[in-house]
């Protein structure tokens, strides 16, 4: 990183800056996937420090790498951003922005204890801020159920610091629409939309991300129509893809291509452009969960909703059924082909490749895992199974691409052909190999 010589440099050292030079200062809590991205563009209009609680996250930014690929060497070594692992370190913000993840548990329910912590944090750093003579505004970015920013956060926010919501310090809400690996909708070309309490802190958080964004941002009325927008953007897509899959179970008993099936549908101009497939990742996985629940906590029944996670989240059984139905019912040695949510990223949250590996060897077969973006540590310590870099070096009874990483296509069909076993199977779980592929979804 380059040694930043302005405002904010002076602060993180303890020294006040001139009150008359003061400039916009915005604190990011969490630098993964959200975080960091946001952090360099703020960087680039305002004093920003990025605060992370995991030290070898920082240690690693300050190196210039980003383990999650979406923030380049060179970009980040130009960023006048300061890091912190240490947040009582921060210096006094205007703006608190929160982007830590917001997960589920075991039994598919909300869970808000990184978000709820973030919050404390943020509490402890609202008096200095005050005294700076600021009026800060904690934004949200995590996505939540409506109504967690003003029920949930808010009281975490008073009772560490001490201070009155909507009179010390004001609210916001920003949903964050980060795609991992998307190098098209980067947060400085989607339209960003903005939340807050007042009116008039409205328009200060809609200076804030208009400033590094050149599609816009839209107002939303209201923190909690902004929270609802965020989670039904992913609930949407989970259910356009739950059909997907059911279709294709139903054209497999049919011994149809569904692949074939959606070239020809495709042809109409208004046919929705989904695919079948697993259904992982942060986002559109755990999302509907948020909204689900707090619908049941109104006395509803979201059936729609949850009948698409229900369809989703066992997609990958059904997968490995089939795969092990096509083998003779015989288990064999397996190569999986990618462990991460989707192609060409080291992201390996909420990865139903995961889930495919158990279920394909709760019938018996042995399976290797290779993957070239994944970090194998990770893989370990996240689901028990070790990422093999040597696996292409060997045959197999069953050969499945299950991520279509740029390496495995660059390879093509003849070479992938060419790990299977003699009477054995290449399979395709994404429908990119046409009609080299024994077997596909």
């Amino acid at each position: 990183m380059n040694e930043i010589t302005s405002d904010l440099a002076r602060a993180v050292a303890g020294l006040a800056p001139a009150a008359q030079s003061r400039t916009i200062r915005v604190a990011v809590i969490g630098l993964g996937y959200v975080g960091l991205p946001l952090a360099v563009a703020l960087a680039g209009k305002f004093d920003t420090v990025g605060i992370d609680i995991d030290a070898r996250r920082i240690a690693e930014l300050e190196r210039g790498h980003d383990r999650t690929g979406e923030i380049t060497p060179e970009r980040l070594e130009a960023a006048e951003l300061a890091l912190l692992a240490d947040a009582t370190r921060c210096p006094p913000a205007d703006f608190y922005i929160v982007t830590v993840p917001t997960p589920i548990d075991g039994a598919n329910r909300p869970d808000l204890r990184l978000v709820e912590a973030a919050s404390r944090t943020v509490a402890a750093l609202l008096p200095a801020a005050v005294a700076d003579g600021r009026v800060p505004v904690v934004v949200y970015e995590s996505t939540v159920y409506p109504g967690v920013t003003e029920e949930i956060c808010a009281p975490h926010l008073e009772a560490g610091s001490g201070l009155v919501c909507g009179e010390d310090f004001y609210l916001g809400y920003s949903p964050e629409r980060i795609n991992p690996g998307d190098r098209e909708h980067t947060i400085d070309r989607i339209t960003k939309v903005v939340a807050a309490q007042t009116p008039e802190v409205l328009e200060r958080v809609a200076e804030l991300y208009g400033a590094i964004t050149s599609a816009g941002v839209f107002r939303a009325s209201s923190i909690k129509a902004a929270e609802a927008a965020k989670v039904i953007e992913n609930a949407q897509r989970d259910i356009n893809i739950a059909f997907m899959n059911e279709i294709a179970q139903i054209f497999a008993a049919m011994d149809l291509s569904v692949w074939d099936v959606l070239a020809a549908a495709r042809t109409k101009w208004n046919f929705l452009p989904f695919s079948p497939g697993l259904v992982g990742g942060h986002c559109i996985g755990v999302d509907p969960y948020y909204l689900a629940h707090r619908a049941e906590n109104l006395g509803l029944d979201p059936r729609v909703i949850l009948a698409g996670r229900g369809i989703n989240d066992g997609m990958a059984g059904w997968v490995a059924r089939r795969l092990h139905e096509a083998r003779g019912g015989k288990p064999g040695s397996v190569l999986m082909l990618g462990m991460t949510f989707k192609e060409d990223i080291p992201d390996l949250r909420n990865s139903k490749v995961a889930d495919l590996v158990g279920a394909l060897g709760r019938l018996g077969h042995a399976v290797a895992v290779h993957d070239p973006h994944a970090d194998p540590s990770e893989s370990l310590h996240e689901y028990g199974i070790p990422l093999v870099a040597s696996a292409l070096d060997k045959h197999y009874d069953l050969v499945l691409l299950a991520v279509a990483h740029r390496e495995y296509l660059a390879l093509g069909p003849a070479r992938l052909r060419r790990l299977v076993r003699k009477g054995g199977t290449l399979a395709d779980l994404k429908g990119v190999l046409g009609g080299a592929a024994d077997w596909t979804l």
